[in-house]
């Protein structure tokens, strides 16, 4: 049997007994002792027993999709009990409130050294440069997509440059009609983009599709880049296939583009699969398995759907810092299958889905 204070030591091996995780991390989360205030007054209500029905990654679809709950749970009752005294909690962060009120989650510093060093090996598969700066684009507090930037680079040894957004600002100015404010909002962005560039050596540059389409549209800026930058990565905001084409061929020829996908919910990301032949033309990314996963699911009967068809995202977290199972997200994809000796699917040509919890989903500049 794992032990509880162990499973959720990660080495990058590929795991080992899919019952042991499961069981390990139900144990944690559902013991009096070691669970959250949350999880242990919610598990009357579950219609089972976590600690004696969930052994298997598929066992993670009984659990309720409770994650609108976190939008009014006080911070403090998600965090395990196991932890004892006061844990390191690196912050809250929350959701963006893109789909109505936000749901916040706690940041504990030992999951954020976990999934980063797994994300930065990633990053080394895919040529990232070690030892370089990195320019940022994205939000900071309550966002944790800012945060997790600048602790990346502090890891792969650079320097993070910082250009700091407020989507929810241009999501509300789209959403009444103001897309001229919105504009120059993205352009102010854009006109910073190009101080830091023009002026420091950057090897990395962090950015979202919509901002990467106005970038290219200023000839300094796209041959600054060309001139500087190793790797563009991008994410926060869906890319179509030939766009990205004409963003790798014919604006940025001399830079590798690599995208990342997750969500604050499951407190990371993951980056896109190396390419490979079976995913040839594909941006395919695979989750921080066992910790973080994906299933694809039929919006209508969230039963879930054959590979290669689409249908929507459903993610899992389940680590020592953190329990949110079966959290229906805004995102259509298609499903793939997980490398070898990973639990759950992967997942290529992610899009929003038009309408979310009855709101209409607009990405603005993120």
């Amino acid at each position: 049997m794992v032990s509880i204070s162990s499973f959720f030591e990660w080495d990058d091996k590929r795991l080992a007994d899919e019952r042991e995780f499961y069981s390990a991390a139900m144990e944690w989360h559902f013991s009096p002792e070691t669970g959250s205030r949350f999880w242990l007054e919610r598990a009357a209500s579950l219609g089972f027993d976590p600690r004696r029905d969930v052994h298997a990654h598929a066992d993670l679809r009984r659990f309720p999709n409770v994650v609108a709950e976190f939008r009014h749970v006080p911070i403090e009752d998600l965090v395990p009990r196991g932890y004892r005294g006061k844990p390191d909690i690196v912050g809250a962060f929350d959701s963006g409130g893109t789909t109505g009120a936000p749901k916040r989650v706690p940041l504990l510093a030992d999951w954020m050294s976990y999934s980063l060093r797994w994300k930065s090996a990633r990053m080394d598969e895919l040529g990232f440069p070690q030892g370089v700066n990195w320019l940022t684009l994205a939000p900071s507090g309550p966002h944790i997509f800012g945060r997790l930037m600048a602790e990346m680079t502090r890891l792969r040894d650079g320097v993070c440059f910082t250009v700091d957004l407020d989507p929810r600002w241009v999501r509300k100015r789209l959403s009444v009609g103001q897309t001229e404010e919105a504009d120059r909002y993205a352009e102010h962005i854009v006109d910073q983009a190009e101080s830091v560039l023009e002026h420091q050596d950057i090897g990395v540059l962090v950015a979202t599709p919509p901002l990467l389409g106005r970038i290219a549209e200023r000839d300094r800026l796209v041959e600054l880049i060309n001139d500087k930058v190793a790797v563009i990565m991008w994410g926060g905001a869906h890319l179509d296939a030939d766009t990205r084409q004409v963003f790798q061929n014919e604006v940025f020829p001399k830079v590798r583009l690599c995208g990342q996908y997750g969500s604050t919910m499951i407190l990371g990301g993951s980056m896109e699969r190396a390419e490979a032949p079976e995913t040839a033309g594909q941006c395919v990314f695979d989750s921080f398995s066992p910790y973080t996963t994906f299933s694809v699911v039929d919006p209508d009967t969230q039963l879930e759907v054959a590979e290669g068809e689409r249908g929507q995202v459903v993610m899992h977290h389940v680590s020592k810092s953190l329990l949110l199972p079966n959290n229906l997200e805004r995102d259509l994809a298609v499903r793939i299958a997980a490398p070898a000796g990973s639990l759950g699917d992967s997942v290529a040509d992610v899009t929003p889905v038009p309408v979310f919890e009855t709101a209409e989903v607009i990405e603005g500049v993120y």
